[in-house]
């Protein structure tokens, strides 16, 4: 397989699965869409075997490991005719992603899988109601950092950026990304048994796992349980400011995707505030022709960017 093949195989993934993220890989330069395929192509399969519920969790961890085995050996030097590993060695080689943090990526994917696949991460805990979650929101944090803030340490190499402070703003733009799709996500999170929603917020609101499964049934929310879900949007919009200050220190072909993957995930955050604490009995979600809107508005700044370079 040659690595225009392998490449294009990794598109074809992030085209079909990506949804969000696909509409700001369109108005990247083309080499660097090409990565960001490639490592979105990594991810995408790291959460397909980790989601799996064909197949028994014990057997999800066995195949997650046999896959790491397989990618750490191509990774080594030995062939391959895996057009993800083909084109993920070729995006690390010219953009410097690091093992580790791809390592990463993979240990915040086993943290749904009820223990680490290799055991060096904590995962989530019973917290009651047969579900599991995080007791703390510093626990929940260490879990969106591997989930997505790492996935922003990965697309900065792949954007370009000189000032280190690009580093700890792209780790607050993945939390906040990630928040917004816990509170998206809550309904459908506890009809899987995943709480993420952290049990030292919800005790402030005197919020149980039994209620969240009670609003997953078909409940209306109450008072208190509108207010939880409005102060963790509210820690959300906080880390959002960090995504404006990292638009600026990245390399200047690559904002136009930040600005269109930050509009769309903020857009989504304010329909989960209009929904009003109530995102059981509706999801809220960005409608196509929005998304497109932005995409469209992202493409004139690609192309301003490249006039004015």
């Amino acid at each position: 397989m040659t690595l225009t093949e392998a490449y294009a195989s990794c598109e074809e993934i992030a085209r079909r699965e990506a949804k969000n993220f696909y509409y700001s890989f369109r108005v990247l330069p083309v080499h660097k869409r090409n990565a960001i395929c490639a490592v979105y192509a990594f991810m995408r399969k790291a959460d397909d075997l980790a989601d799996d519920e064909s197949i028994s969790v014990p057997e999800r961890r066995q195949q997650m490991r046999q896959w790491l085995e397989s990618w750490r050996a191509a990774r080594s030097g030995q062939a391959t005719e895996d057009p993800v590993f083909i084109a993920l060695t070729d995006a690390q080689q010219r953009f410097g992603i690091t093992d580790k943090l791809l390592e990463e990526l993979v240990q915040g994917t086993c943290m749904d899988l009820n223990e680490p696949c290799d055991g060096s991460v904590e995962s989530g805990v019973d917290v009651g109601a047969g579900l599991r979650g995080y007791p703390t929101f510093e626990g929940l944090y260490r879990y969106c950092y591997l989930v997505a803030s790492v996935v922003g340490l990965v697309c900065i190499r792949i954007f370009g950026y000189t000032d280190a402070r690009a580093e700890e703003l792209a780790e607050q733009t993945g939390i906040a990304f990630q928040l917004t799709n816990i509170l998206r996500d809550v309904k459908e999170d506890a009809e899987r048994r995943r709480l993420y929603l952290p049990m030292d917020m919800m005790a402030e609101f005197h919020v149980t796992p039994e209620s969240i499964l009670e609003l997953a049934q078909g409940r209306q929310p109450l008072p208190q349980e509108r207010a939880l879900l409005h102060t963790l949007s509210v820690k959300a919009w906080e880390y959002y400011r960090a995504s404006r200050q990292l638009l600026p220190l990245i390399d200047a072909d690559s904002r136009p995707a930040l600005w269109v993957l930050v509009a769309i995930y903020s857009g989504l955050l304010k329909r989960v505030d209009a929904l009003q604490g109530d995102v059981f009995s509706r999801r809220a979600r960005v409608p196509t022709a929005v998304k497109l809107a932005i995409l469209a508005q992202g493409a004139g700044r690609a192309l301003t960017a490249r006039v004015v370079s």
